[in-house]
């Protein structure tokens, strides 16, 4: 059952109280309280889309800025894949990464009310049903519901226009602020405000330093196991850190790099496990549908021993992010860059301007991948095609690390045209990493029984034959993607942001 308000309106704080103007709010009958939920992603997709989810009673209520409400009820938030059919997850669907579970952000009490709106004169313009929402801090935040009387269309429009003029309007992302000061701000590609003059070592200080806070964010998410992408965004935070370390040479002195490099390994290396697993859990759908239906339970045996694995890994991980050990290195390293000036060792490349630099650094890394990727054919090694993707991956890091030197626009254009390359190569190291890492299961099955082996050995057999016919056709597509990232437009973008105009530095 659904029902679809005609306009809902949001606004900060009681509304009876800050309506300004002639209109105010008067009661039509008794008010009800229950306790109701403001509910998103953890990187809260539905707020910076410009939407609000309300959970209460068992069912879902989905505002947007346009003023729709829709209700879905006997509904639960979680994985999109795992909510019941409605209306609400039909947007939702639309909206949100199928990995990311939905999660409760901020608690509030409902305090919920038939209502008239009403003009100085006491005139009626129309009828309407007010929410409150209070949190345990006295946050607040008014949604109005407004329906119109009949035949008083005109009347209707004119009240909601004054109403989207009142000074305590609230689009839905101000809302969710305004309940949970805060809750919006994450962001797993952090704005890091870099001068085309500043020194190459304060930018790459900068840019570390706003990747660190980014994987302590996700630490909380890992332990309590809500979605993997939580342990996604923080293995990428930490590999655009030693990213920088590696890409920005001559920026820190040797010893340095050396020093950082290795520690930021140490830490990624007690994740690896984990993530593998999450990757072939995530793909379990797609690995059954790749083998015949006879083949399918030794594919399902394949699995269950995955998740028991992911269970002791996630497990392992747990106890390594609440040690002692992790919390003193992950703190000194937020410390060095919090004061890199006096902590860190300078390289010879430290004073070189930032924007000069980073062209250096791209323009080196762009012939890198035109070098290699105009040289692969139908007989190059696999070797040669998964060191492009390393290159492009360098590149990519690069552009998006300067893009505010060089204008976000345009640089968003090249990315764009890079990252129809990058997925290529990404799904032919995929066919190329599983097959291998397959092979080395049978070893590991030793919470299996002996004819459990003998059906999973089947079945990985039958994966492994699709996995390389998969891989050969990645690889046949390779020229072609190159060919397009190639084409004249994006050569001539690069040209542009490579070769500075007269008097533009």
């Amino acid at each position: 059952m659904s029902k679809t308000e005609p306009t809902t309106l949001l606004f900060h704080g009681d509304l009876r109280a800050t309506l300004a103007g002639d209109h105010r709010v008067s009661p039509l009958g008794p008010e009800t309280r229950t306790q109701a939920k403001l509910v998103d992603t953890f990187d809260t997709e539905l707020a910076h889309a410009g939407m609000l989810l309300v959970a209460a009673e068992d069912s879902l209520t989905l505002l947007d800025a346009s003023g729709a409400e829709t209700r879905q009820d006997s509904a639960r938030a979680g994985f999109i894949d795992e909510m019941a059919e409605g209306p609400v997850t039909d947007i939702l669907a639309k909206r949100l990464s199928p990995l990311r579970r939905l999660l409760d952000l901020v608690a509030a009490e409902s305090r919920a009310q038939d209502v008239a709106l009403r003009d100085a004169k006491d005139r009626l313009f129309c009828h309407g049903h007010l929410r409150l929402l209070t949190t345990k801090d006295r946050h607040q935040v008014s949604l109005l519901g407004l329906r119109p009387l009949s035949g008083r269309k005109g009347d209707f429009r004119r009240l909601v226009k004054h109403l989207r003029s009142d000074p305590s309007l609230c689009p839905p992302r101000q809302a969710l602020e305004a309940l949970a000061p805060g809750v919006t701000a994450y962001q797993p590609k952090p704005d890091v405000p870099l001068l085309p003059d500043m020194p190459a070592f304060d930018a790459a200080s900068a840019i570390i330093a706003a990747h660190l806070p980014v994987a302590r964010a996700n630490e909380p998410g890992i332990i309590a196991d809500h979605d993997s992408e939580f342990l996604h965004d923080y293995r990428v935070a930490l590999r655009k850190i030693r990213s920088v370390l590696s890409l920005f040479k001559g920026v820190y002195s040797p010893e340095q790099v050396a020093d950082l490099k290795a520690r930021l390994s140490a830490l990624m290396s007690v994740t690896g496990l984990l993530r593998d697993l999450d990757v072939y859990l995530i793909e379990r759908p797609r690995y059954v549908q790749m083998v015949p239906d006879s083949l399918r339970p030794g594919v399902g045996l394949l699995f269950d021993h995955f998740a028991r694995e992911r269970h002791g890994a996630h497990d392992a991980l747990c106890r390594h992010l609440q040690s002692e050990t992790y919390a003193a290195e992950i703190t000194a390293l937020q410390d060095l860059f919090a004061n890199p000036q006096e902590r860190l060792c300078r390289g010879e490349e430290a004073d070189h301007p930032a924007r000069d630099y980073a062209r250096q650094l791209i323009r080196k890394r762009y012939r890198k991948v035109r070098k290699i990727a105009r040289a692969i054919d139908a007989d190059t090694a696999d070797a040669e095609i998964h060191q492009l993707r390393i290159q492009c991956k360098k590149l990519r890091y690069l552009m998006e690390f300067f893009a505010p030197l060089f204008g976000k626009a345009e640089m968003k254009r090249l990315i764009k045209a890079l990252k129809k390359l990058q997925d290529n190569l990404g799904d032919f190291n995929d066919s190329v990493v599983q097959q291998e890492a397959l092979s080395s299961v049978t070893g590991r099955l030793t919470d299996t029984d002996h004819d459990g082996q003998l059906e999973i050995a089947r079945s990985i057999g039958a994966l492994t034959t699709v996995l390389h016919q998969r891989q050969d056709a990645e690889r046949a597509r390779v020229m072609q993607t190159f060919a397009a990232f190639d084409a004249p437009k994006t050569r001539a973008g690069f040209k542009a942001l490579l070769e500075p105009q007269i008097g533009s530095d």
